[in-house]
This record gives C-alpha cells, sequence and structure tokens, in this order.
C-alpha cells in the first residue's frame, strides 16, 4: 500500500488524530483566554497563566497580533486543528493532501510566532506554547508518513497538492471568512459592552469592597498632583508597581489617559514594590531582575522622578538591560543611587508598607503580594482594569452615585498586562 498518514495504518491515523485534537484545545484556550483578558466581565477574576514576566499569557492576549479585525488569532489555528481530526476521523486521499498542504504554512507559522514572542514580546505563553508543539509534531507526522506527491519533487508538490485541492481549499476558506465574521461580531458586541451593563457591574462591585486604610508611608513619588495634601484630591489612587511589569505598562497607558481627562482631580502616588528579592522579602523569587536597581535610579532625585519614571515605562525592554539602565543613571547624573543608602532605605520603607495589609489569600503572607495593586479611594483592586472599567469607577466617584454597600469583600482582583488595547487607545 501506498504510504499514508491517515489511510494505511489505524495507529499512525491515531497519532494524526490527537495531535489535530491538541491544536484545537489549545487554539480554544488561547481564544478563551484573548476575550476573558480583554473584556473580563467581573473584577474578581485572576490571571491563570501568568507565572513570571517570561512567561505570560497576557502579553500575547494584547500584542499587536492578537487579533485581526477582532477575530483572534487562535481561530485559524482552531479550524486548522479541527480539519486535521476531521481527516483522521474520515480519512480520504484529498483529505490528506489539503491537510498536509495546510501544515507547512502552518508550521512556518508557529516558528514565525515564537520568535515574535521570545525576541520582540520578551514572553512565552504557555496556552500558545502547546498550539507550537502539537502543530510541529502534526507536520512531522504529515511530511514523513503523509501521501507523496506525483511527479516528486517541489514541481510536483505545488501541482498535485495545491493545483489539485483547489476546491476543497475554497469551501474551507468560504466556511473559515463565515466563522471569522462571526467572531468579528461577537468581539465588537464584547466591547460595546465594556461601557455599559458590565462597567455598571464593575462598578458596583468596587462599591461592594470593605474599606482600606492608606499606608503609614503615602510615596512621595507622585505621578500626578492635584493638591498639597494626597487626601484633598477628589480621587486618591496609591498605585504598587514595578518598572518590569508587563502589567504594570498596561495600567501605565490607563493612567496617562486617567490623569489627563481628570486634571485637577487626581493624585496619584507611585509606591515602589520591585519583584525582586533583593530588595523586597515579601517575593520568593526575583520574577524581575533588575527591578530594584530601577526603583533605586528613580527615587534618588525626586525632581526627577516623574521625567524617569516615564521614560522607563517607554522604553520597557531597554530597561530590562542591566547596560542600558547604567546609562540611564548617567543621562539623568543619579549615578550614586545604586549605592546611595538613604535611598534603598527610603525604597525599603516604602516597599514595607505593603505588609500593612490583611492578606487575601492563604497563599500568600501578605495583602500587597503582587503589581499592579492600586488603592482608589481606600478600596484595593489587585491588578488591572480596562480603561471603559476604570473610568466608570472614577465618574461614579466623582458624582457620588453610589454609596458604599456592605459585604465581606475586601479586595479586587483582575488582570489585563499589556500592548493591544494601550495601542489602540
Amino acid at each position: 500500500m501506498e504510504k499514508s498518514l491517515t489511510l494505511s495504518s489505524p495507529w499512525l491515523r491515531f497519532w494524526s488524530f490527537i495531535t489535530g485534537l491538541g491544536m484545537a484545545v489549545a487554539s480554544y484556550l488561547t481564544i478563551d483566554h484573548f476575550f476573558r483578558a480583554n473584556f473580563p466581565e467581573t473584577i474578581f477574576t485572576g490571571s491563570f497563566c501568568d507565572l513570571s514576566s517570561f512567561f505570560n499569557c497576557d502579553s500575547s492576549a494584547y500584542s499587536s497580533i492578537a487579533h485581526f479585525q477582532g477575530v483572534p488569532l487562535g481561530y485559524w489555528g482552531l479550524v486548522l486543528g479541527i480539519l486535521v481530526m476531521l481527516g483522521a476521523f474520515l480519512p480520504s486521499p484529498r483529505f490528506e493532501k489539503v491537510n498536509k498542504l495546510l501544515s507547512l504554512p502552518n508550521a512556518l507559522g508557529v516558528l514565525a510566532l515564537f520568535f515574535y514572542s521570545v525576541f520582540y514580546l520578551k514572553s512565552l505563553c504557555l496556552l500558545c506554547s502547546g498550539y507550537y508543539l502539537f502543530s510541529l509534531i502534526n507536520f512531522y507526522l504529515f511530511w514523513k508518513f503523509g501521501l507523496p506527491s506525483e511527479p516528486r519533487g517541489l514541481v510536483g508538490f505545488f501541482r498535485d497538492f495545491l493545483f489539485g485541492s483547489i476546491k476543497p481549499l475554497v469551501a474551507i476558506g468560504v466556511l473559515t471568512v463565515m466563522g471569522a465574521f462571526g467572531f468579528h461580531l461577537f468581539y465588537e458586541a464584547k466591547k460595546d459592552a465594556q461601557s455599559g451593563g458590565v462597567a455598571l457591574k464593575i462598578v458596583k462591585e468596587f462599591y461592594s469592597l470593605q474599606p482600606v486604610k492608606e499606608p503609614s508611608l503615602i510615596s512621595p513619588y507622585w505621578t500626578a498632583k492635584a493638591t498639597e495634601e494626597f487626601d484633598q484630591a477628589p480621587i486618591r489612587i496609591i498605585e504598587y508597581a514595578d518598572f518590569l511589569c508587563p502589567d504594570c505598562l498596561f495600567l501605565y497607558h490607563q493612567l496617562e489617559r486617567i490623569k489627563k481627562e481628570y486634571e485637577g482631580k487626581i493624585n496619584i502616588a507611585f509606591q515602589f514594590f520591585p519583584l525582586e528579592a533583593k530588595c523586597n522579602d515579601v517575593v520568593d523569587k526575583d520574577k524581575h531582575p533588575g527591578a530594584c536597581d530601577l526603583a533605586y535610579i528613580a527615587a534618588y532625585d525626586p525632581s526627577k522622578f516623574l521625567q524617569i519614571h516615564n521614560e522607563l515605562f517607554r522604553n520597557f525592554d531597554k530597561a530590562k538591560d542591566p547596560e542600558w539602565r547604567l546609562q540611564l543613571a548617567r543621562k539623568y547624573g543619579v549615578e550614586k543611587a545604586l549605592t546611595d543608602e538613604k535611598t534603598k532605605e527610603l525604597v525599603k520603607k516604602i516597599i514595607d508598607t505593603g505588609k500593612e495589609y490583611e492578606k487575601t489569600s492563604e497563599r500568600f503572607p501578605y495583602g500587597i503580594r503582587s503589581t499592579p495593586t492600586m488603592i482608589i479611594n481606600n478600596r484595593m483592586i489587585i491588578g488591572t482594569l480596562p480603561y471603559a472599567h476604570l473610568k466608570a469607577i472614577i465618574d461614579s466617584l466623582l458624582t457620588e452615585q453610589e454609596q458604599p454597600a456592605s459585604g465581606e469583600t475586601k479586595f479586587l482582583e483582575n488582570w489585563v498586562d499589556t500592548s493591544n488595547l494601550t495601542k489602540k487607545k
């Protein structure tokens, strides 16, 4: 019998089905994460795959290529995974040739995405990695055991596989485009809902929180200043953040918009909280090496803090490079920051205010244990919010349309960490 992946051996067909299933499941999970991250229905949720600054699914969910016109990138992987499963379940020579043909651009695509994630986003999504792995195995199976082209060689491949598959490819393309249009409509509906009923729900959840006290030491480093005394502004945000935290980068862009829209009404205090054990004993591992040095550089000269703060977030990837950090210190004349004991002592005092809050989980010893964490008018939000939600909370606080509700909830946790939304705004 002629060599074939799906026609000659039940075992080979089984493994082909498994790779298709793996591709489909991984794609479904990335699609689900994309919508959960970009359009959260509640702020009482957390990110399940943000393990570190590198192993971070949020970075891919907010990247500029995460979707096209509302169609998440994972949708195309889902289609390919389903085609591979159908080809194994309902084998035919034409179906096998179509899947073998599609496995080549898919393999090249996942390699390109892998390098884009590692070298441009500086992160790797575990869900995406699952799709990459199953896709490459799928490619190997088709090109090792799949039907050969007649005649052999590159010319034979294009004549037999590409030109011989025009009709099924057109049919698959039409169905795929129809499904993509459905995702586009779903995306637009989710986007509209964020400023409507979902925003109202978020505000109600915010008011369900029990108030928390302000830290004993409010950082003297402010990114927005409406009044001389911190508690005199209508809107008061205490932002525990890390200069190398992807979610903090997302929040930076959100707060930049908030500062412009509510100028003269808002105070924002930046509480240093580097997720590096070198200066923060709340963390048990160095999630963001170099974050402590950046805190010292930013804190050394208060008159230069805001400039350095903005430059760090505008050069987020460069800030991970030790040599770039030294050049930044020289640029602002704060080279002594890395050895100045008074600066280190002040940063340490600000960090330690995180220990003053009641722990929010049995997994963590303190209330402030991750970044970003915001305290907005004495209510704690762990994580990030879409702009529409953050704006809805601030508008409600300014107009006093809501009154605090009684309840046992002590904090809100939601994660929206890094790129696509900020670029679109």
